[in-house]
């Protein structure tokens, strides 16, 4: 028997909502998974990508994996994993200064052999190199298989990486894809093999309403997949459609009505009422000790569909502008490094030219245009899902230069 903990987007070092605290949850989170993995005493740890939320994490950030790392190593737990979208780089992985210093395995296409299962692992690949994949895996002489990866499969919401290829062309019979990118946990079972999304460790949207959590998955002549739930800090969803005539103080009495305490309050307004000013509900949400308040006014949002502006919320509408123009790769990669990265403003410049040129010299199919659309695996810091089927630039990145792997320990 082989008892492991699925868990994946832990995206540590995410800044949601430009809060400190916020970014401490997601570090939490990603602690709690490694309390229960020792307290249940697993055979393994499996994270299906994006540990870090993008390419160059903070010292805080690296520091605190790394400390959850060595309390899984000093309990005899390994840690497998692959690497996500969001913090691939084009010049080594994190992942590997992990393994090179005994804390992890980078999982590939060899076993990684553990109780009486096999490890497989596939890290995320862009959809332009998808056809160029072989599945060929080295062979194994365990009771079971398991493949780990990173990417929208379907028949999950939104998928398009065909997961009846993967199966069909590999030359390993797996037992369980264990997956990540899809923040909603799901299970499915495709041609015969147990397909399974652990979710999130945190709330890194608005649309993810449902408790955060993994999974616990046993390999014992079947594959057995519990869900668990963690204790994150609470978000609390108000939704107001006004009447004709109401206004700020309806949409304030509701606010009222929830537990706010150390929460994320997200309100949405609906309706025919008044105008709503953001502020003076975001006031009334602190009053009740909310950590923080986010108004969506959705009669704001459609009155300016044409052009999708949302006063109520600038960052979300640029956002789902951005994510229905079909931009290249390329595009939305200097979209964000303007927009969204900590970079000073004078060094804008000179990150753009850098982003560019690397792209240039080591991916130029960035540049060719994509299709709009959106999905439920982005992490952005608007309040809406965009898309997620591409590297993740440097949106909470530390703003001096990256340096060596090494330089950080």
């Amino acid at each position: 028997m082989t008892r492991v903990i699925h868990t994946g987007d832990t995206h540590v070092g995410y800044q949601q909502y430009h809060s400190p605290e916020r970014r401490a949850d997601f570090r939490r989170a990603f602690d709690a998974v490694v309390d229960d993995a020792i307290e249940e005493d697993v055979d393994a740890v499996v994270h299906a990508g994006d540990l870090f939320h993008d390419r160059r994490p903070e010292l805080p950030d690296l520091m605190a994996v790394l400390s959850a790392l060595r309390r899984l190593d000093d309990a005899d737990i390994p840690f497998l994993a692959v690497v996500g979208n969001h913090e691939a780089t084009r010049t080594g992985e994190w992942l590997d200064l992990f393994e090179g210093t005994g804390l992890a395995t980078r999982l590939d296409d060899t076993p990684e052999v553990v109780g009486d299962t096999a490890f497989y692992g596939l890290d995320w690949v862009p959809e332009s190199r998808r056809d160029d994949l072989d599945y060929e895996f080295d062979s194994h002489d365990a009771d079971h298989a398991a493949l780990v990866s990173h990417g929208l499969f379907t028949p999950f919401e939104f998928g398009e990486w065909d997961t009846e290829t993967v199966l069909e062309e590999s030359t390993v019979a797996f037992d369980a894809m264990l997956l990540g990118d899809n923040h909603a946990p799901d299970t499915a079972e495709v041609s015969g093999t147990w397909v399974t999304y652990c979710g999130s460790t945190e709330r890194a949207s608005a649309s993810e309403e449902d408790a955060r959590g993994y999974n616990l998955v046993t390999f014992d002549g079947e594959v057995d997949i519990r869900r668990r739930s963690l204790d994150t800090r609470p978000f609390a969803f108000v939704s107001v459609d006004l009447a004709e005539g109401e206004g700020v103080e309806r949409v304030r009495e509701q606010v009222r009505q929830h537990d706010l305490a150390d929460a994320v309050c997200i309100v949405e307004i609906t309706g025919e009422g008044e105008p709503v000013t953001p502020a003076a509900i975001e006031e009334a949400g602190e009053e009740e000790g909310a950590l923080l308040v986010r108004v969506t006014d959705r009669r704001e949002i459609e009155e300016e569909a044409d052009i999708g502006v949302s006063f109520a919320d600038p960052d979300e509408a640029v956002s789902e502008r951005v994510s229905e123009m079909g931009l290249s790769t390329a595009a939305r990669d200097v979209d964000e490094t303007i927009r969204e990265s900590k970079v000073a403003d004078s060094n804008v410049r000179e990150e753009v030219k850098n982003r560019v040129s690397d792209l240039l010299g080591d991916e130029p199919e960035a540049f060719e245009p994509a299709d709009g659309g959106s999905d439920e695996a982005s992490v952005d810091d608007s309040d809406e899902p965009t898309p997620d089927d591409e590297p993740a630039t440097e949106t909470d990145g530390s703003p001096a230069e990256q340096g060596t792997m090494e330089e950080y320990l």
